[in-house]
């Protein structure tokens, strides 16, 4: 069988990919063709979760060996096969590429088709990719087009050493392990 996978991205309107991925095929493979079309260096500890309609994670598919989760199994990108997850078309899952941020592609398998092809390929590509990684700035950025925040709300511009209580804290020590 051959899945037809296409993910999206919210940071970028524009940005498409679609994969055509043999059944027998790893997620390590749909790893390496989605860090390999988009140009991405393979440096971030990734990850692919099942979801259900609702984008909600399920199971996940983990680069490296993890600590176990009680509620699934631990799977590993290099030994588990795309088919032991991927079961109907519409099915959707996320790919984690940059898990600091938690910023995702947003995958849905769109076709699935009878025979054979080898690994995993890229056979549409629309739309730059997004910067895998924020830089502070862009955080900084981003954090304060969501939220609104004010550089000043902790008082930072008016700090005055003057307006600190020290009463009570010269008593503390943390050489001689008195607090714990």
């Amino acid at each position: 069988m051959i899945y037809r996978i296409k993910f999206s991205c919210d940071d970028v309107d524009d940005f498409r990919r679609v994969y055509e991925a043999d059944s027998d095929a790893t997620f390590l493979e749909l790893h390496s063709a989605i860090l390999q079309s988009v140009g991405f260096p393979d440096d971030q500890m990734t990850s692919f979760y099942m979801c259900n309609d609702r984008w909600e994670k399920g199971q996940e598919v983990t680069l490296v060996e993890m600590g176990s989760n009680f509620e699934y199994d631990n799977m590993v990108m290099e030994s588990t096969r795309l088919s032991e997850l991927l079961e109907e078309s519409g099915q959707r899952m996320i790919y984690i590429f940059d898990p600091m941020n938690e910023r995702y592609f947003f995958g849905k398998v769109t076709d699935i088709l009878p025979g054979i092809c080898n690994g995993v390929v890229c056979t549409e590509h629309e739309g730059d990719a997004p910067a895998q990684i924020l830089q502070e700035d862009n955080v900084t950025a981003a954090k304060t087009n969501d939220w609104d925040i004010d550089d000043d709300f902790y008082g930072d511009s008016q700090y005055n050493d003057g307006d600190f209580d020290f009463e009570g804290f010269q008593d503390l020590s943390f050489d001689d392990g008195s607090m714990f």
